[in-house]
């Protein structure tokens, strides 16, 4: 950062148009933040409680993040955005950074604000400007004598022609900031002033960062230069990314980012093929992509550099991509690829013959597993299974629990039939709503506990009830109780991976059984491991990833620490109960994302003798359901006051909250709903208390 900038861009410049920093916390927080003084869980760990705070320091009179749970994490805004990107307020050039990402990112205008003023100062000096001294045209000021470092035009005809010989459009160029240049006119290292023009033989293009401009003239001998302050890492197409993707593609080139952009591909570049790639930067890159692919030019030098980074970058699992080019300087990088008329979809066959090669060992484990219906297996004597299935949204884990016998096995098959049912047709889905797969993505089970034999014959069961003559190409079921615990779960993530390219996408994934992927449910790291995996993967994939986890033998929670991780991080739970006085199932929610799971109503569903199934029963009745929502509450209530016999109205607020997991609102009408049925009563005094009636037990 030039020493104009930083007469703009300081602490108190900040802070001043930041409501004290206020905005920054509000910026980078998003939807986590909601007011100040109320509490959320931390960003920068897996936090079991919300003890985070936003406040106003009387002292320093800034707002600061505060977190109980870990001293390390509190400080100023300054602080906290270090904290994001992996950099100390104690460095001075750390500092600097931090602050010019706050003043880019909540676009404040100081940087640019302190360059109008030091370029207006110097315009009747009448002397050829340096270019480190220019930001950018579009800053809105002249100079004497029209003496521009950088002279811009709009893009002719031409020059849109050769960049739409790699699928390149305007759209792109502006989206990504490059220019067409009239004219340069600058100073060598040596102190001699030079001018370089474009023309139709020889046009120049820009690529413009923050505070520099790389030009490019494809067709000179000088193909590049670069004007103004040059930032340490440099790094093309970054703040063009998405938060999340699957594919990230590093390139050897500006022009390469920008073709594979043309064809919808995410991708970025350093200076060059041969440039180290930051550490911190792929930290960062690698939790927002699944797949960081070097694909560089198939010449000597490309070649010799992925195999060098995919090495160094191991441990971050970076990955190469050799096109089949022959490597001439008219036919080497992705961008002749393009040029040639091959399509993204050329490429991404190119990256899935890839991950063939990476994944041989597994998918000829998978093809040893997978259902093969033409060739059904013999009868084995019968064996006794536990079937369990999760249902949610897409990027998110649900989860479904129950005892042997309640019917999870046939509540499943109902939700699978609604998955693979054809277009236009209507099945009984045991009373949920399960969005068709109109897409032909992948629908996978991938199932632990039975014998082939039982599963195939399950799975037969749910097909006609989809009404389906024969499974769709892209159903999927594999059984893995054959396969060691220790290798079931990489077998499903890298069969996943597999199975997302060449469907297109996942629609549903079923594992019946997920603590058969652990050596034991209460392997309390394991478990924690496993499901932030999985809900990682349902986010990458943008699936839904249906679990199971059994029930305690209490039958009040779920199973050891798998269960109270499934718990914190599902998005919902639904529990199957045999009801004991009829030969029927009733469906409840545990747990549910908006709302509370007790203003869910109880489904039912039963064998109907005359369909040869189990067909939906409808809701419990109204009277049912308060009925359960007051024995459930006066649970709730037992709980909260077996520490302390008197609660204030804000200490049984907090604990309701978090006894239910529901926010405020909702527990303000459970609070109302309890003291209407005689569950909890309000004390009489000066301060209000609550506590449970007399003689309560």
């Amino acid at each position: 950062m030039n020493q104009a900038a930083l007469s703009s861009i300081n602490k108190e410049s900040i802070l001043l148009v930041t409501n004290k920093g206020l905005d920054v916390f509000k910026y980078f927080m998003g939807n986590r933040f909601s007011k100040v003084g109320k509490s959320f869980k931390s960003p920068f760990y897996n936090d079991n409680k919300a003890s985070c705070y936003i406040y106003l320091d009387k002292k320093s009179n800034l707002y600061k993040f505060k977190d109980f749970g870990d001293a390390e994490y509190s400080g100023d805004c300054f602080f906290f955005v270090g904290k994001i990107f992996g950099y100390s307020c104690e460095d001075r050039t750390d500092f600097l950074k931090i602050l010019e990402i706050i003043d880019t990112e909540l676009s404040l205008g100081l940087s640019e604000q302190s360059l109008k003023i030091q370029n207006l100062l110097g315009k009747h000096q009448g002397t050829i400007n340096v270019a480190s001294k220019i930001k950018s045209i579009h800053d809105g000021f002249e100079t004497a004598k029209n003496k521009l470092p950088i002279q811009y035009k709009e893009f002719s005809l031409k020059e849109l022609e050769f960049w739409n010989k790699y699928g390149i459009k305007i759209e792109v160029l502006q989206k990504y900031n490059v220019h067409s240049i009239e004219s340069y006119n600058g100073i060598s290292k040596e102190g001699r002033e030079f001018l370089l023009t474009s023309s139709p033989e020889q046009p120049i293009f820009g690529y413009q960062g923050r505070r520099f401009t790389k030009l490019y003239r494809p067709f000179s001998k000088l193909r590049f230069l670069y004007t103004g302050e040059i930032t340490e890492n440099y790094v093309f197409g970054f703040e063009q990314l998405p938060v999340r993707g699957d594919i990230l593609f590093i390139t050897g080139g500006e022009k390469d980012v920008l073709s594979l952009a043309a064809h919808g591909l995410n991708a970025i570049c350093l200076n060059s093929e041969t440039a180290h790639i930051p550490k911190n930067l792929l930290r960062g890159l690698n939790y927002r992509f699944k797949h960081i692919t070097l694909l560089y030019d198939v010449d000597d030098t490309g070649k010799t550099s992925m195999e060098r980074l995919c090495k160094e970058y191991k441990n971050y699992k970076v990955k190469s991509l050799l096109l089949p080019l022959s490597g001439t300087k008219q036919e080497k990088d992705v961008s002749d690829f393009f040029k040639l008329k091959h399509s993204a979809e050329d490429l991404m066959m190119l990256f899935m013959e890839m991950l063939d090669s990476m994944y041989e060992d597994t998918l000829s484990v998978m093809r040893s597993c997978e259902i093969d219906f033409k060739n059904p297996p013999k009868a084995p004597e019968p064996l006794i299974t536990i079937n369990d299935v999760t249902i949610g949204t897409p990027g998110n884990l649900l989860c479904i629990a129950g005892s042997e016998g309640s019917g999870k096995t046939n509540f499943l098959g109902g939700m699978l039939s609604g998955a693979l049912k054809p277009e236009n047709t209507v099945v009984d889905t045991l009373g949920t709503f399960v969005q068709s797969n109109d897409g032909n993505k992948a629908i996978l089970l991938y199932d632990t506990e039975q014998s082939e034999f039982q599963l195939y014959k399950n799975i037969s069961y749910i097909i006609d009830r989809s009404k389906r003559e024969k499974p769709p190409h892209w159903f999927k079921a594999f059984g893995l109780v054959g396969i060691s615990r220790n290798e079931r779960m990489n077998l499903i993530l890298e069969s996943m991976d597999r199975l997302y390219y060449e469907h297109g996408g996942i629609h549903m994934v079923v594992i019946d059984g997920i603590a058969d992927l652990l050596n034991g449910v209460n392997d309390e790291e394991s478990s924690v491991k496993l499901i932030e995996e999985l809900f990682r993967m349902a986010a990458i994939y943008n699936t839904c990833i249906l679990c199971v986890v059994h029930m305690a033998p209490s039958g009040m929670k779920l199973r050891g620490h798998l269960g109270s991780e499934v718990q914190r991080k599902a998005a919902g739970i639904l529990l199957v109960e045999k009801e004991t006085n009829s030969n029927c199932s009733v469906v409840k929610a545990l747990k549910v994302r908006d709302g509370s799971p007790l203003d869910v109503p109880l489904i039912q569903f039963g064998w109907n003798k005359e369909q040869g199934r189990h067909v939906y029963l409808g809701n419990k009745s109204k009277e049912e359901s308060e009925s359960r929502k007051i024995n459930e509450l006066t649970e709730v209530a037992k709980e909260i006051f077996t520490s302390k016999a008197n609660l204030s109205y804000t200490e049984l607020l907090a604990a309701v909250m978090e006894a239910l997991d529901i926010k405020d609102r909702m527990a303000r009408n459970y609070i109302k709903f309890m003291k209407n049925n005689g569950i909890i009563e309000k004390s009489n005094g000066i301060t209000v208390e609550y506590s449970l009636p007399t003689g309560f037990s």
